[in-house]
């Protein structure tokens, strides 16, 4: 629930450093919390990731979101109107000083860390093995874990309801089973 509420839009975000870290502190601090790790524990971050197998920050889920949706754009016909802010240009000028990183920037550095060129958005299969899609199948399993084992703890100290339990790890399960296919 926390991840996908992070996420939200997150295909049309201008990664700036600056924001870049700010996510990957949320991401910190929830894993964290799961974890039930206090930062006056002096853990790293590095540690927490190992201990809950996660190696890939949220910020390559992110560039798959973005990377994902510009494939999807640049499949549609050209008078549809995310093609057209896509490909849009201001006409106004630009102020002093270097220019602002630009969502488009931000794709092409994607782009080229994949190795992917214009055009294979076309090939919807290949488009999404070079954007990584398949990794998130893992990534997807490992958060379900971490949230039954969070639900457990909770259960064994009677903070959570049965019933609450029982809906999660219905809804986990299924969802397990769909990925794993």
């Amino acid at each position: 629930m926390v991840k996908s509420s992070l996420l939200y839009g997150s295909e049309t975000w201008r990664l700036t450093e600056n924001n870049k870290r700010r996510v990957e502190a949320t991401e910190m601090d929830a894993l964290r919390r799961s974890s039930r790790i206090s930062r006056k524990e002096e853990i790293g971050n590095l540690t927490i990731r190992q201990q809950t197998g996660l190696e890939e920050t949220i910020i390559i889920e992110i560039e798959q979101n973005q990377l994902t949706w510009y494939g999807h754009v640049q499949r549609m016909a050209e008078g549809i109107l995310p093609k057209i802010a896509l490909k849009w240009i201001p006409k106004q000028k630009r102020a002093r000083g270097r220019p602002k990183k630009n969502w488009m920037e931000g794709i092409r550095k994607a782009m080229n860390e994949r190795n992917l060129n214009e055009g294979q958005w076309e090939d919807r299969k290949q488009w999404s093995l070079g954007v990584g899609q398949r990794r998130k199948i893992f990534e997807t399993d490992i958060y379900i874990y971490i949230y039954i084992h969070f639900c457990l703890k909770h259960v064994s100290t009677g903070r959570f309801s049965d019933r609450l339990m029982g809906l999660f790890v219905t809804r986990s399960s299924n969802q397990h089973n769909f990925s794993a296919h």
